[in-house]
């Protein structure tokens, strides 16, 4: 067993799967090959966040802000998405994994949208890795459904709490992120996940997403195991 699982692990981990167009550049290759090596790479990250302990792994696939994206690699996101949800189904359900999708489904093509909830409830009750993937998600339409949902069940304004307000958000039954991950070298939340992020540890490197493998994964997670982590309050 490597030494890092005797250390501290985030118990929920986000990552920000970015820099796929920029791998297929430095290629000469099209951006949706990008695209299918950074979806393939996901795959080897989910196992090493099982083997190490990790609880929940959330992925932002597609966010609210992709539409804008020319009409060609929109639909090669959709195309891919739709492949790789047919290829792993099995892999998911031998594997003991708890399939999540969070976001604005309603948006998404119709025949996609049924595969991926087919999988969904298929994995309804695996109690191992929940693997919960940002698709059509932004953090402010999720946070914006979740008051709409909340007009809309007459809920008391002297009775809203965090807690009340977390459970209608799209992650109500799972964790806050401990760490979130950037590949790419950015630093920003993209509007990831920023209601759930507020005490969240982050880390950020310059290796591109399909690059981005488990020995780096390793290399966040250790860094994490480093941070210590304080709440708002003093450390003693």
């Amino acid at each position: 067993m490597p030494a890092i699982l005797t250390k501290p692990v985030p118990r929920h981990v986000g990552i920000i799967m970015d820099g796929n167009g920029r791998w297929a550049q430095q290629r000469g290759l099209p951006r949706a090959k990008g695209h299918e090596a950074g979806t393939r790479n996901i795959r080897r990250i989910a196992e090493k966040a099982h083997e190490m302990g990790i609880d929940v792994l959330t992925l932002y696939a597609f966010s609210t802000e992709n539409w804008t994206r020319p009409d060609w690699e929109v639909r090669a996101l959709m195309r891919i998405f739709g492949e790789t949800v047919r290829k792993e189904k099995g892999t998911i359900l031998e594997n003991n994994i708890q399939l999540h999708v969070i976001g604005r489904l309603e948006g998404i093509p119709a025949p996609l949208r049924s595969e991926i909830m087919s999988v969904v409830h298929q994995s309804a009750d695996n109690d191992g890795l929940k693997l919960n993937v940002a698709f059509n998600y932004g953090g402010r339409a999720e946070i914006l459904d979740a008051v709409k949902r909340m007009l809309r069940d007459r809920v008391n304004p002297d009775e809203v709490t965090e807690e009340l307000f977390g459970r209608y958000l799209y992650t109500a039954e799972l964790p806050d992120p401990d760490l979130v991950i950037r590949t790419a070298g950015e630093m920003r939340l993209s509007n990831f996940l920023i209601w759930q992020a507020a005490y969240s540890e982050y880390y950020s490197t310059p290796v591109l997403w399909p690059d981005f493998d488990q020995p780096e994964f390793e290399s966040a997670i250790e860094s994490y195991s480093q941070r210590q982590r304080k709440f708002g309050g003093i450390q003693v």
